[in-house]
């Protein structure tokens, strides 16, 4: 059991898995605070998937991408600056998916869903092969 939990916690794709949970669980909880607020859908999405991203790069940066975060100055720099890029291809995503959803009077949580799922899959492939890609000595 414990060997099983060390090759879990060393499995850098199982570890952003762990973080985009938890940034999930914090969009998710603006999302429908917002909505539930009387904020229209496509502009929830957004500000809550803003939170997430904020959530995200600070797990990311910290727990999953060990050894493969810039220390300091232009390579931090611009990590963080394509991090928040890919980001935006995600919200991009995100906004346009659960407002088409909402459009269509979709159920919000399903809609959500599928946008999360949809900028999971883009934002992980963006963030391995290009924010916190591997040198070239370990890839």
């Amino acid at each position: 059991m414990i060997a099983l939990a060390r090759r879990l916690l060393a499995d850098t794709f199982l570890r952003y898995v762990a973080a985009s949970g938890v940034a999930l669980a914090a969009d998710l909880s603006a999302f429908f605070a917002l909505v539930f607020g009387g904020m229209p859908a496509g502009a929830a999405s957004a500000l809550a998937y803003s939170f997430g991203i904020i959530v995200h790069w600070l797990i990311a940066s910290r727990a999953v991408f060990i050894g493969d975060v810039a220390e300091r100055g232009r390579a931090r720099t611009r990590q963080k600056a394509l991090f928040v890029l890919s980001a935006f291809a995600g919200l991009a995503l995100t906004t346009g998916i659960v407002s088409a959803g909402a459009a269509v009077e979709a159920n919000l949580l399903l809609t959500k869903l599928v946008a999360v799922a949809t900028s999971f899959a883009a934002n992980w492939m963006i963030r391995r092969r290009l924010v916190f890609r591997l040198a070239p000595a370990t890839a």
